[in-house]
């Protein structure tokens, strides 16, 4: 083996063992996978449904509890979809899989006016087919692939157009009330996953073949947060830690803190009234996930190798 080979097996160990810790830390955080679930996960032919897909089955074969997998793709019959990749893929792969078939392009086009953005409808309706298919493969969970940069940056889109501080849930129930969602890669870094999907060799599909763009905005919140991660090393790291650190007495929402009943009685709150104090400023954060301490005890229930 060449040096250089060697090192692109030792890079790719080392990107492969930090992106399974990033799952295993999540599904212990959240309690995302319990003995005896049936998980769908979404398979959209994208980089980050492949690698969710791959951490898992992973995961699967060595964690200490019992779950299964079935894999279900979506086509939407849009022009140019290469329908033969993923059962090729998937077949290879020896997992169980489901393809489903509903025209919602073709309805899409009829409902949405020429030079319209589609992607909301066709959303909705994408998310009505995964939870009717999911009740009809019995799946206890439904796994999305959104990772850790779709988390901040839906984060700051509602934060600068919707005027609400919220994101995606690393673990909820679906708007129809029957489904229980998850988001394993919710700790996982957007580039950590293109250098995955790249190594892996992942046969990836094309996600612009409806021809609608994405979202404008999401695309404007993208590119500054990538801007920032060049030029401020461990300011991406630090805003997603903020978002696991609420401090609602530091907030404005009264219907989330009583801030009326708040008198000198009171006692100081959660360090009291500190705001002509310089903010608390974090330590760098690690840029080689490979060097940070130890995640302790919880990673022992999901332990992966």
């Amino acid at each position: 083996m060449s040096v250089q080979t060697a090192k692109q097996v030792y890079n790719f160990n080392k990107l492969q063992k930090r992106l399974r810790r990033n799952v295993g830390e999540a599904i212990a955080d959240f309690n995302m996978i319990e003995d005896g679930d049936r998980v769908m996960v979404c398979l959209s032919g994208g980089k980050d449904s492949y690698a969710l897909l791959d951490i898992l089955r992973n995961l699967q074969a060595h964690a200490p509890i019992r779950f299964d997998i079935v894999a279900v793709n979506l086509d939407q019959k849009q022009p140019g979809f290469p329908e033969h990749v993923l059962p090729a893929y998937l077949d290879n792969l020896g997992v169980e899989y489901k393809i489903v078939e509903e025209d919602t392009y073709s309805i899409v086009k009829d409902k949405i006016p020429e030079g319209k953005t589609t992607c909301s409808l066709c959303s909705r309706l994408r998310r009505g087919i995964l939870y009717r298919t999911a009740t009809e493969l019995g799946a206890t969970k439904i796994a999305l692939g959104h990772h850790r940069d779709d988390i901040l940056e839906t984060l700051l889109l509602n934060m600068f157009y919707g005027g609400t501080m919220k994101s995606m849930p690393p673990k909820l129930v679906s708007d129809d009330g029957k489904h229980v969602v998850i988001r394993p890669l919710a700790y996982a870094k957007e580039k950590d996953l293109v250098q995955f999907a790249e190594a892996r060799e992942f046969p990836i599909i094309p996600c612009n073949l409806c021809g609608s763009q994405e979202n404008l905005q999401r695309q404007a919140i993208k590119a500054m947060l990538q801007d920032w991660d060049k030029r401020f090393p461990g300011r991406i790291e630090s805003m997603f830690r903020s978002v696991q650190n609420l401090v609602p007495s530091h907030l404005m929402d009264h219907q989330q803190f009583d801030f009326k009943s708040i008198n000198r009685e009171s006692g100081v709150i959660d360090g009291g009234d500190i705001g002509f104090d310089k903010p608390d400023v974090a330590p760098r954060f690690q840029q080689d996930d490979d060097e940070a301490p130890e995640p302790g005890e919880r990673l022992q229930i999901v332990e992966v190798k």
